[in-house]
């Protein structure tokens, strides 16, 4: 049963999840932690933070590293198929329909409506992610519990990635190195 349970949640974020990984992540949210309580909240964002820092596509990763926390390697295989199939078809077909019909006027502009729609899903991927690392209490105590070091890593970041076109990886790898020496300091400091 867990078996067709996890093909058929990652098959539905493999059909519906446009935009690549980041697009996917409030639909993987929904499918883990609302309708199948597979991972809390705290999960989720290592889940993230595992999928963005491996490599391979993001969605695949979720489904192999959720497939495997539930039901071990056979359930990351059952996972990670299921949100792999709808690709495939889903890309074959488009591909086929796209050099028939690819000078059509009516295609160019679908095209450009699902833009608006992608980055609202990129966007809210952000806030799942963001408000309960910067702020784990929720926003009901918003300003007495704040994780000031998470923010600060998170604005260093943006910093680093918007001003000075550092790339992704070496951003993380750098918060990464800064929380492991703040870690080893603060205890020494406090």
């Amino acid at each position: 049963m867990i078996y067709i349970q996890l093909f058929l949640a990652f098959l539905q974020i493999g059909a519906f999840s446009f935009g690549g990984g980041y697009a996917a992540m409030p639909l993987i949210q929904d499918q883990v932690i609302t309708k199948y309580g597979w991972l809390t909240t705290n999960d989720f964002s290592d889940l993230v933070t595992i999928a963005e820092m491996t490599p391979g596509p993001i969605a695949v990763n979720s489904a192999t590293f959720v497939g495997n926390q539930i039901a071990g390697i056979p359930g990351a295989i059952v996972a990670t198929f299921g949100v792999i199939i709808p690709s495939c078809i889903l890309v074959t077909l488009l591909a086929w329909l796209y050099m028939k019909y690819r000078s059509m006027k009516m295609l160019q502009e679908i095209l450009k409506s699902l833009r608006p729609a992608v980055i609202a899903m990129i966007f809210n991927a952000g806030l799942t992610i963001l408000i309960p690392t910067v702020f784990p209490s929720g926003f009901s105590a918003m300003f007495a519990d704040v994780n000031f070091r998470a923010f600060v890593f998170f604005i260093a970041a943006l910093i680093l990635l918007r001003k000075f076109k550092t790339g992704a990886i070496q951003t993380m790898v750098g918060c990464g190195i800064a929380e492991v020496i703040s870690q080893l300091l603060l205890p020494i400091i406090i």
